[in-house]
């Protein structure tokens, strides 16, 4: 740090702070910058912290550790890293060991022959200075060592010679850890454990002791349970929580608004857990509307049973939503609510939060107006169901409600898909499939998952329901915990004009992105072999939605204000919205306390970041589920398509069920690879040969493990096209297709899949 102050005329402007900051070889905090510009005096020192303040709202800079800055979207010049990867060359990778940002962390590559870095292991810690190499790279040079960050492993227990041996279920891990007879708490051989490392040596295994036995791993019902305990997801209710919710009483009328006369149905899957929205339709009779509708859609009181304080409430926000796997659900509220009283069950009273929608034929809505109600459904249908019915033949179930309830709906969702056409939300193609155990717990069948109109039907009710509840709030200026998809990046709006330019396709520059420029894209390549890469590539390019008080819009749906109200049995954000509409509508005492909206920035990042972790969760026992399916079928071949394209080699996606495995980079042709950035393609040195995301090619399984659910794939298709290397190819100048291990997880798999309940 130059202790000498900088003579400078006038105080200092932002480029002089940001220069300053970039330049430091240290950390910078408000003290360094006034030290360096020689601020004194306290109007000045006020002035100062008014500019930093500014900054970093305009984003130029960002808050560090123990009220340090940086140049946003830069990680401090000396930070602590975490070693995440080890290549066979022995090259050493590393990633921040914090990062706030929504696109993933740059990698850092570690330089060799520094002190401590010949012995670090993926796990381990170090205070480290950086140099940035590239956008995505920076180049390490260790300072001193700070010990490994791991405390919990989750691994399969082993016997090796007699001594007891944990393999971690971590596919990023490298090496196994020891762990005594007495530390073993009678864990058998093969039984999943969670274990707490008890001695961090360096040289040979690290120790650890059991603290708790998950399940043995021939049981794939454990598959979920590792899932579980790997992301740290609550799945045991507290007794005053569970007290709370089984001591709970029915609703009554009292001051509702009686709904129950409404012939209002539920559309769910037909393995649905929980049942909390409601919707009926009926053409509006106001001759100032003609053609016009008149919709409801309900949704379960849980606000009526969950507190705000209070154990269920306490417990509900540190869950922020429920987790679903292929052989259970891990609820955000317990059973005798979620599946109790805040089911919307037929011929039952339920409490509800209600809106009525008015809407032209175009589908543009009139007025809405939210209630309070008491409700009672008259029946529980399953998407295909309601589908069938619709097609020209109902069931003994639907059958009855077929003319004055199922056809009312369809009606208005005609309309909705007018004034959806207007809007133009983004229209992704992404197909989802429909995994289905049998009674052993093991994958039994794998099929595309449909999608019908009236999958589209109850999606669009809610959304307008949505879109209502946010404009509600915004409008009586109460607290709102807003669902903010913002636009996307300016460097991935490059990186896709840059690749799309690659199929003669142009990104209009100069102009504000809209979700119609893409869909204008998507219309081109529709059912030609480029589609899948293209809704791949458009997909990864967006930014992810969260959770904020702050209206950033939600680009996705092309609205200009969104939140989540439609259920709040699952996702908590959904019963602080019901609350705010109960207290800025005068519908209760049990709506948001006055000092509510102090509380959402926090919130909305814990519960934003709850999302993702089950979300990852989820990916992760599914990815189990389908390693343990293809155990058996080693040897077999598959038609797939390439859907990651990393440094380290090829993930492909099996067209007949969905999972996911890699082709190591190493097993490649003979010859180097570079990783093209812009192509999204492994490209050979010598001969061109390329391998693009979107390709389909056929491979074989060579190997497959349940315990880290991961599957090593053969290609046995020859590369087809060609592509030159260009500078693309490689930031770094760096040859790329070294043989490297692709242990670090799935880069290339898509984490922001549609999924409605998660818009």
């Amino acid at each position: 740090m130059d202790k000498k102050p900088r003579k400078i005329r006038n105080f200092p402007d932002k480029k002089d702070i940001l220069t300053f900051i970039q330049e430091s070889p240290s950390k910078v905090g408000k003290k360094e910058i006034a030290r360096a510009f020689g601020i004194k005096g306290d109007k000045n020192r006020m002035l100062l912290k008014r500019v930093i303040r500014e900054m970093k709202t305009e984003g130029l800079i960002e808050k560090g550790h123990r009220r340090k800055v940086h140049v946003a979207g830069e990680i401090p010049p000396v930070t602590i890293i975490e070693i995440s990867e080890i290549d066979v060359d022995g090259e050493l990778f590393a990633r921040p060991a914090v990062w706030e940002g929504e696109a993933p962390p740059p990698r850092i590559i570690v330089t060799q022959g520094r002190s401590g870095a010949k012995a670090m292991a993926p796990g381990d810690r170090a205070l480290a200075r950086l140099k940035r190499l590239s956008d995505d790279m920076y180049e390490a040079r260790i300072m001193r060592a700070i010990g490994g960050s791991e405390e919990e492993v989750v691994g399969v227990f082993q016997l090796v010679n007699g001594q007891g041996r944990i393999q971690p279920t971590d596919r990023r891990a490298k090496s196994e850890y020891a762990v005594t007879g007495a530390d073993s708490q009678g864990a058998a051989p093969g039984d999943v454990v969670l274990a707490e490392v008890v001695d961090g040596r360096k040289m040979g295994l690290k120790q650890v002791r059991v603290r708790e036995i998950v399940g043995p791993m021939s049981d794939p019902r454990t598959f979920s349970l590792i899932a579980l305990k790997s992301h740290g997801i609550r799945n045991v209710f507290p007794d005053a929580a569970l007290a709370e919710a089984e001591n709970a009483t029915p609703t009554g009328l009292g001051d509702r608004t009686d709904l129950r006369d409404v012939p209002l149905i539920t559309i769910d899957p037909p393995d649905a857990r929980d049942h909390d929205d409601a919707v009926w339709a009926e053409a509006d009779d106001d001759p100032k509307n003609p053609g016009g509708w008149k919709v409801l859609v309900a949704i379960a009181d849980v606000a009526a049973y969950v507190k705000t304080d209070s154990a269920l409430d306490r417990e509900a926000v540190l869950r922020s939503n429920s987790t679903y796997f292929p052989d259970r659900v891990v609820p955000m509220l317990p059973e005798a609510l979620s599946a109790g009283l805040c089911s919307l069950v037929p011929d039952e009273d339920r409490a509800c939060m209600a809106v009525y929608m008015w809407l032209r034929a175009d589908g543009k809505k009139l007025r809405h107006e939210f209630v309070r109600g008491l409700m009672r459904s008259r029946a529980r249908f399953s998407y295909a169901q309601v589908q069938t019915a619709i097609d020209g033949t109902p069931d003994e179930a639907t059958a009855p409600l077929l003319d004055d309830v199922i056809k009312p709906l369809y009606g208005a969702y005609a309309s909705i898909v007018e004034a959806r056409k207007l809007r133009q939300p983004l229209d992704l193609d992404l197909p989802e499939l429909s995994v289905s155990l049998g009674d052993d717990g093991r994958v039994s069948h794998v099929a595309p998952r449909a999608r019908l109109d009236a999958h589209k039907l109850v999606e669009e009710f809610m959304i307008a329901a949505n879109v209502a509840a946010a404009e509600t709030l915004e409008k009586k200026r109460s607290p709102c915990m807003y669902r903010v998809h913002d636009v996307p990046a300016d460097d991935k709006v490059v990186s896709l004009r840059e690749f799309l330019e690659t199929l003669e396709f142009n990104l209009s520059k100069g102009q504000a992105i809209k979700p119609r420029q893409f869909n204008a894209i998507l219309a081109k390549v529709k059912n030609t072999p480029q589609e899948q890469l293209v809704n791949t590539v458009i997909l990864r390019s967006q930014s992810q939605a969260i959770y904020s008080p702050d209206n950033l819009g939600h680009f996705g749906l092309a609205l200009q204000r969104y939140a989540h109200f439609t259920s709040p049995i699952r996702r908590y954000a959904d019963l602080l919205v019901h609350r705010g509409l109960i207290s800025s509508l005068g519908l209760g005492d049990d709506g948001l306390a006055d000092d509510a909206g102090e509380k959402f920035v926090e919130i909305g990042e814990q519960i934003s970041t709850m999302e993702r972790r089950s979300s990852a969760a989820e990916r992760e026992a599914n990815d189990r589920y389908m390693a343990a399916y293809l155990e058996s079928r080693t040897g077999a071949t598959f038609a797939g398509r390439i859907s990651g394209v990393a440094r380290f080699g090829l993930f492909v996606t099996l067209a007949e069920i969905g999972a996911d495995g890699l082709v190591p980079i190493r097993d490649i042709g003979s010859e180097y690879f570079h990783h093209d950035e812009v192509n999204h393609a492994l490209v050979g040195e010598h001969s061109g040969d390329a391998w693009r995301l979107g390709d389909t090619v056929e491979v074989k399984v060579v190997e497959a493990d349940a315990i880290t659910g991961s599957v090593r794939l053969e290609l046995l298709t020859e590369a087809t096209r060609k592509i030159k290397p260009g500078k693309s190819a490689d930031k770094r100048g760096r040859n790329t297709g070294r043989n490297t291990r692709g242990r670090s997880g799935k880069p290339g798999r898509p984490k922001n899949v549609r999924h409605s309940n998660r818009r």
